[in-house]
């Protein structure tokens, strides 16, 4: 019997806020969290990002010595973890069993700033200098491994890595876990914090990064004048839970997970296909495996990086996925356009959203777009937020090496 998965719980941070309250409220203001780039010496042909300012671990639950020992991108995944758990009411041994709970929370790079800093180190010290805990802080799986410790959660666990989707993958793999009885709770998403000189610099000479020096004008999702992403930081965890579990515990409910799709396109390790056959086949199942009807009140969370190739061809999936007149009627937006894109962080960052305009019945802006490309002819929700009555949500991540991936939510009802 398959069973219901809805969302209990939900942390966050990016650089529009580092609690779920105030992410949303930024969101809905179309407040941009892009800013001049700070804490980097090297001269960089890219001068805006998306960081998180003024992070302290300990002001979100991390003690020193764990802080020391943790690269930033897992102290993100811990604090948005710690804010997710708080909100949903669970604690292995009182009423989940440790087995039952999991942990599926992807990164796409892993602890850069970590490596960055041990490669100073053997350049200039030494091997003999290089920490011994440089492979546990530097590994791409450790924030779902310390997560895991800090919550004694002993179920399934998983550290997705697919670029762009990784934490798309990681939220529809975890609610499948849950959907087909391997897990009654997951804590699922995705952290990333590479705002450094070494992936800025291999991005923008990969000619993927925007050149504006304008933090208002460098993030401008279907804009004609778009030119390339800016590079972010942040985590998103989500609490994933079997209805039944949630409900006989008195949880609250602020959505529920209906769909899961996953595909490649076996195409170019950056470019996405220009037919977007296989993206708009991930958006495809998931929205059937949700049971979406025409006519439903849609919001598409899209992965609208600012770049020429991915905007439009998201566009063109969408058509298909949804037929061109349902496209049209959809409510689409990329809050990239106020985050920056955060890799391996962003598609659990945009869920949280797409869960939080369900429950709201609120589409947050695409802010910037006020010169719209006519090869992305949807309605983007220009530059102010819509309240609008939704039924369901979709959020899509499309990746380097071609991974498309899509999550859908409809609003719980009882």
């Amino acid at each position: 019997m398959e069973r219901r998965v809805v969302i209990t719980g939900m942390g966050v941070i990016t650089p529009v806020g580092c609690s779920v309250d105030e992410f949303w409220a930024n969101l809905q203001a179309g407040h941009c969290g892009i800013a001049p780039l700070e804490g980097i010496e090297e001269e960089l042909s890219v001068s805006v990002g998306g960081q998180v300012k003024n992070f302290d671990p300990t002001a979100h639950g991390l003690d020193r010595g764990e802080s020391r020992r943790s690269d930033r991108y897992s102290q993100f995944a811990v604090a948005a973890a710690i804010e997710a758990m708080q909100q949903s009411g669970l604690q292995a041994g009182e009423n989940i069993g440790p087995a039952r709970l999991g942990v599926y929370i992807g990164s796409g790079i892993g602890g850069m700033t970590t490596f960055v800093d041990q490669t100073r180190v053997l350049f200039n010290e030494g091997a003999r200098r290089i920490s011994p805990l440089f492979i546990p802080m530097m590994i791409s799986n450790i924030a779902s491994g310390n997560v895991a410790i800090r919550f004694n959660a002993q179920g399934p666990s998983l550290a997705a890595v697919s670029a762009c989707a990784t934490s798309t993958n990681a939220a529809g793999e975890a609610f499948r876990a849950i959907k087909h009885g391997y897990a009654d709770a997951i804590l699922t998403g995705g952290s990333e914090a590479t705002v450094n000189a070494l992936a800025i610099g291999g991005f923008a000479n990969s000619k993927a990064l925007s050149l504006s020096s304008d933090p208002h004008y460098a993030s401008i999702p279907f804009n004609k004048n778009r030119n390339g992403f800016v590079m972010a930081e942040g985590a998103g965890i989500l609490v994933f839970e079997e209805l039944e579990h949630a409900l006989e515990r008195g949880a609250e409910i602020i959505a529920e997970v209906v769909g899961y799709g996953n595909t490649c396109d076996a195409y170019h390790y950056t470019a996405p296909r220009p037919d977007a056959g296989p993206a708009s086949r991930a958006i495809r199942q998931a929205l059937e495996e949700g049971g979406y009807q025409a006519g439903e009140q849609l919001y598409v969370n899209a992965h609208g990086t600012s770049t020429p190739l991915n905007d439009k061809t998201e566009t063109l999936a969408l058509k298909l996925a949804l037929g061109e007149e349902e496209a049209r009627r959809a409510s689409i937006s990329s809050t990239k356009s106020m985050t920056g894109h955060m890799l391996g962080a962003t598609g659990a960052v945009e869920l949280i959203a797409s869960a939080l305009a369900v429950k709201h019945g609120v589409v947050p802006p695409t802010i910037g777009l006020d010169t719209p490309d006519e090869e992305c002819d949807l309605d983007y929700t220009p530059n102010v937020a819509r309240k609008r009555e939704l039924d369901m949500a979709i959020s899509n991540s499309l990746g380097f090496g071609g991974h498309n991936a899509c999550v859908a939510l409809r609003r719980y009802v009882k």
